[in-house]
């Protein structure tokens, strides 16, 4: 079994990486805008294609739709002035749409920790009308083993109402700890140096290992799924 993943927002292919580590993962498509970033991606993945602006997606397929959308109408930096689903940056329902057309089995969606008060239930009950079991989760950065806490909101939906496979990814990723390291005079509560941050591709990017662990998670719910269904047929023909 191999799920293809649609990966917007792609930035310099944070969630690709963690995902294919966890194997069984392959990535089909990146949507992403930024010309450095598309450099990156065309180096690493150069038989994947790029598209552009997500607003302009359409017609693609996927087993996993997955993306960090834009954090800048939810968040605390200076750059942000946190106006919400007010802000033009606002693309959350351009995902919404192309996970609609996708038709994926799986979302995950990632986003700071100020979406809370301002987007969260939003895009919750968004994927709830699509038919998704959603679940969410703050993982901080150093419950993977980072230096620095670095606190992110993660969404994850599946598209079966009954919710088991949701529910299993949810109870594994839950146990990973959230106590973590204050950041050190010289990081923002990202990790990166203050000089480092303005490298936009660096300071954008998902932490890797942490779609890593949720991919493994996803595999693992799958198989068990799978085995259940397999073992009920078989009863039932018993």
């Amino acid at each position: 079994m191999t799920l293809a993943v649609l990966d917007l927002f792609s930035g310099i292919g944070g969630f690709s990486l963690g995902l294919e580590r966890a194997g069984a993962f392959r990535t089909v498509a990146f949507c992403e805008v930024d010309p450095f970033c598309r450099r990156v991606l065309a180096k690493h993945w150069p038989e994947v294609p790029c598209h552009g602006d997500v607003r302009g997606l359409t017609g693609i397929t996927a087993d996993v739709v997955v993306g960090g959308f834009p954090c800048q109408p939810f968040s605390h930096a200076s750059s942000g002035k946190r106006r919400g689903t007010a802000d033009d940056r606002h693309l959350w329902p351009e995902m919404l749409r192309v996970v609609a057309e996708a038709r994926p089995a799986w979302v995950i969606a990632e986003n700071v920790a100020g979406i809370g008060r301002l987007a969260l239930a939003q895009v919750v009950s968004d994927l709830e009308a699509l038919g998704f079991a959603v679940a969410t989760l703050v993982i901080p950065a150093c419950a993977v083993g980072c230096d620095h806490r670095r606190d992110r909101v993660w969404f994850l939906g599946h598209a079966d109402r009954d919710g088991e496979p949701v529910r299993a990814v949810h109870a594994e990723m839950a146990g990973l700890p959230r106590v973590g390291p204050e950041p050190r005079g010289d990081r923002d509560e990202d990790g990166l140096s203050r000089r480092m941050d303005r490298l936009r591709a660096l300071g954008n990017a998902v932490v890797p290992q942490i779609p890593e662990l949720i991919g493994r998670a996803i595999l693992a719910a799958a198989g068990a799924k799978e085995n259940a269904d397999i073992l009920s047929l078989e009863s039932r023909a018993a």
